[in-house]
């Protein structure tokens, strides 16, 4: 039996996978907040791969967000103690003086908010539970950015503003709030979106996977407010 708990949006995609497989077989009970039809009233519940999956759930909506937090934290055998924050979206085009208002904002509306809302709602159960981790994915692009992407640059560079402040706020509570920036991830998505890319350099879902169950474990009891480059060799 999973003595503790972990929260983890995102965990359905290309990243998504090798960190949901990685707590699963560690021995995490693993909460899987997904989009899609559901069933019924469309939060519909089942398991996949050990993960116990909520379907139908909008990460942007503030009640979807509370209940799926609730279902982490209900089994006091296995408290929640880490929420491992990966849902979030890309989008490249114009540069700034041809940008909308609307493509600007939508970028923090899928990379920030969802950030924020479950780390907000997991806050009080993961002090509850005297203390805990919260890993959030930010990007390197954040640090070096590239052309035609600042909505993406600057929602990822607020992602790692807002881990650090958790960091901060909630140190003497012992939760630990980290960032892993990875660079291009060997995906098919990113394969099929740049076939002539030397993929032998893109670091490796399996590879940042690694890294954020160290970070959400008790051997890096020590790390908050990093954070942490996973970047191949690319």
């Amino acid at each position: 039996m999973a003595d503790r708990s972990v929260l983890i949006t995102g965990g359905t995609g290309g990243l998504g996978t090798a960190v949901t497989a990685a707590f699963a077989e560690t021995g995490w009970r693993v909460v899987l907040p997904v989009r899609g039809d559901g069933r019924g009233d469309g939060r519909g519940d089942g398991r996949v791969d050990g993960a116990r999956v909520l379907t139908g759930v909008d990460l942007t909506d503030e009640a979807a967000v509370a209940e799926v937090t609730a279902v982490a934290a209900e089994d006091p055998a296995a408290p929640l103690t880490a929420v491992v924050n990966l849902v979030g979206g890309f989008a490249a085009g114009p540069k700034v003086h041809d940008l909308s208002l609307a493509d600007f904002e939508g970028q923090f509306s899928v990379n920030l908010r969802p950030t924020f809302l479950v780390t907000r709602a997991a806050l009080p159960h993961l002090v509850a539970a005297g203390g805990g981790s919260i890993v959030c994915v930010s990007s390197r692009a954040a640090e070096q950015p590239f052309p035609g992407a600042s909505g993406y640059v600057a929602s990822k560079a607020a992602v790692t503003a807002f881990a650090r402040a958790v960091a901060v706020e909630y140190r003497d509570a012992r939760v630990r709030c980290n960032v892993v920036l990875p660079s291009v991830i060997d995906t098919p998505t990113n394969r099929t979106a740049m076939p002539d890319a030397d993929y032998d350099k893109w670091v490796q879902p399996s590879q940042i996977a690694s890294t954020i169950l160290f970070l959400a474990g008790p051997d890096s009891a020590a790390t908050s407010g990093a954070t942490i480059p996973v970047y191949g060799r690319a």
